[in-house]
């Protein structure tokens, strides 16, 4: 079950249970047989808090005895004041003013997922070390850059299958065409020599800024874009895991090319203010979007605790979303689905366990399809994974859906394999 709670206040996730969702029919390719494929649990298993001794406290200790340590870590805060520099100023009067819907929130949360026996430190007891496969598309991707850009007029068919009649995915242009698998079965294929899992009716584009015209071209327009920009910060550039992009690059974005009237349009943000408020100020007027709520990702431990220390100077335990709605010059216009929009509730809270993973993020497909439809056309930019029904692009698409992130086993349970075909 991936919604482990629903109520008022938000949601409690099983990420990787909503990751496996996609999976529970798999074909791999090369000798069509039929296996049974799910995201090695040891990258949900994150065991321990980063609190300090004497500042550990988990979420179901108790509201009050929470509250009464926050605000003692609040009042040494405040005589540090003058020694913070403005950034650090505002991140912590945005935190005082949520933390909280934080702390009362996900206490409420936390104690009805813990009395249906959810996250109370009960885990596989995987020991094998994290998948650490380096995706060589993005660096191919890279290298894609080098080649000429292909006139519209030359320009051929910009969507193609995944899997050609006979199984042959040799001659697939992962880089200047949208790729589509529309078989109602996931797919195990073998994309430049690396074997990578497919789910089914995916669609997805592997380029960057410059090579977006086959996604414009598409011909889609999607009730749903959800983005997880590669955000500017200290601890990236130190880190170099991946490359940042300066805000200001954002806004060369197409989303009124890509969105339907009405489209619900979210954004991670990171904890920096400035980000925040470029997506709230900038950002989303320049392309035409309305805020209409901020949510809260809350990240908590398989035992139920903070990941970090909710007053940490450096590292808090949870994130930002920022969900508008695009709004065209047809004001009473509707999404291309049909479904009628829903209000969106501001301040609500995601908990989950997060993945050991840089940057993977929960799926949100089931907490936003009350505001979009079942039906919804659904995009995911920045992306580094692929979801059922989606159509997702960037630079990493594929990072983890390499076979090494899934443990892949033979089916025994009789189901037939299909014999090929894209699904109606």
């Amino acid at each position: 079950m991936s919604v482990v709670v629903q109520s008022t206040r938000g949601w409690v996730l099983d990420a990787r249970s909503l990751i496996d969702e996609g999976y529970s029919r798999c074909l791999r390719l090369r000798d069509k047989s039929h296996v049974k494929c799910r995201f090695k649990s040891q990258c949900f298993q994150i065991l321990k808090s980063h609190y300090s001794v004497s500042a550990s406290a988990a979420v179901d200790e108790g509201s009050t005895d929470m509250l009464q340590k926050t605000d003692k870590a609040s009042k040494k805060r405040k005589r540090k004041h003058s020694e913070l520099n403005q950034g650090e100023i505002d991140s912590q009067a945005f935190h005082e003013k949520i933390r909280s819907v934080v702390l009362e929130g996900t206490k409420s949360l936390m104690d009805s997922a813990q009395s249906l026996g959810h996250l109370n430190g009960v885990t596989d007891a995987v020991k094998e070390p994290l998948p650490s496969q380096e995706c060589s598309l993005a660096a191919l991707c890279e290298m894609a850059k080098e080649l000429p850009l292909v006139d519209e007029d030359e320009q051929e068919e910009c969507v193609q299958p995944l899997v050609a009649e006979g199984g042959c995915t040799s001659h697939v242009d992962l880089f200047s065409r949208v790729t589509e698998n529309g078989e109602e079965w996931a797919t195990v294929v073998t994309l430049m020599g690396e074997e990578y899992v497919i789910p089914p009716h995916t669609a997805f584009l592997l380029s960057d800024f410059t090579r977006m015209r086959p996604l414009v071209h598409y011909g889609r327009r999607f009730d749903l874009i959800v983005m997880d920009p590669p955000w500017e910060n200290k601890s990236v550039k130190r880190s170099r895991r991946y490359s940042s992009l300066p805000s200001s690059q954002l806004k060369r974005l197409p989303i009124p090319m890509l969105a339907s009237p009405n489209c619900l349009v979210v954004t991670w943000v990171t904890n920096r203010p400035s980000h925040l408020r470029f997506v709230r100020d900038e950002l989303y007027p320049h392309w035409g979007v309305e805020v209409v709520a901020e949510w809260l990702w809350v990240k908590v431990t398989t035992s139920g605790q903070f990941v970090f220390p909710l007053d940490s100077h450096h590292k808090k335990p949870y994130e930002v979303l920022v969900l508008g709605r695009y709004r065209s010059t047809a004001d009473n216009a509707t999404s291309s689905s049909g479904t009628s929009e829903a209000p969106v509730e501001d301040q609500r809270l995601i908990v989950s366990v997060p993945s050991a993973l840089h940057s993977q993020k929960p799926s949100l497909s089931e907490v936003l399809k009350p505001h979009v439809g079942a039906e919804a056309k659904c995009l995911e930019l920045f992306a580094r994974s692929l979801q059922p029904g989606w159509t997702s692009w960037g630079n990493e698409v594929l990072q983890f859906q390499h076979a090494s992130y899934f443990t892949l086993t033979p089916a025994d349970d009789g189901a037939e394999v299909p014999r090929g075909g894209a699904a109606d």
